[in-house]
């Protein structure tokens, strides 16, 4: 059984959520309202994360081909190890 969260709405806000339920409203109840709320937070959230993270890649996935160089496994392990010699020194 899940563990419930208790809140609390008095004044404005709490007329506002009456207003949305029940026959004069388009949810059924106080908590689907609620978890409709959340769930809409829930996915701007996660939608402003994959915007991040397209922001962060835009610039390779827009790149002309000729900004591209053929690498094997091999040559990036060599340059990783390069690297990490040169930052030991």
């Amino acid at each position: 059984m899940s563990e419930g969260i208790n809140v609390r709405i008095t004044g404005k806000l709490r007329s506002f959520v009456e207003s949305q339920v029940g026959e004069a409203g388009v949810y059924e109840s106080v908590s689907e309202y609620i978890r409709s709320l959340i769930r809409q937070d829930f996915d701007k959230s996660e939608a402003e994360k994959w915007n991040l993270l397209y922001r962060e890649l835009a610039p390779g996935m827009n790149a002309p081909d000729s900004e591209f160089v053929d690498s094997t496994a091999e040559d990036i392990k060599a340059a990783a190890r390069r690297s990490k010699k040169r930052n030991a020194l």
